[in-house]
């Protein structure tokens, strides 16, 4: 991931309404949710939600699919995982850290 990738998925995300929508969509797994019941958890409506997930959806953080007359979202792990990346890449100094390692100011 790059500098300008890294900034225009972080931008997305610096929403209340767009963070919250992406940590439901990455709590929900791989089947990601309908876009009506994404719509209802965070009671917002539809048009809101809909500019809300094509913000998202151009910083590359979700996926859409159709299924029949249903619109299934869902968090793009690749994504979300390159973008932490790129985040912690020097992380410790350039030295290996665990995942589960917090890593302190040093």
């Amino acid at each position: 991931m790059d500098n300008v990738s890294a900034l225009n998925a972080l931008k997305a995300l610096a929403q209340e309404s767009r963070l919250a929508a992406f940590r439901l969509l990455v709590q929900a797994g791989g089947s990601g949710m309908a876009v009506g019941d994404l719509r209802e958890a965070l009671d917002i409506p539809a048009a809101t939600l809909t500019a809300h997930l094509n913000i998202l959806r151009a910083a590359g953080l979700v996926l859409d699919q159709r299924q029949g007359r249903v619109i299934r979202v869902r968090a793009d792990y690749s994504r979300m995982n390159a973008l932490q990346g790129f985040l912690t890449e020097n992380c410790c100094q350039g030295a290996v850290c665990e995942t589960s390692t917090v890593c302190n100011e040093g």
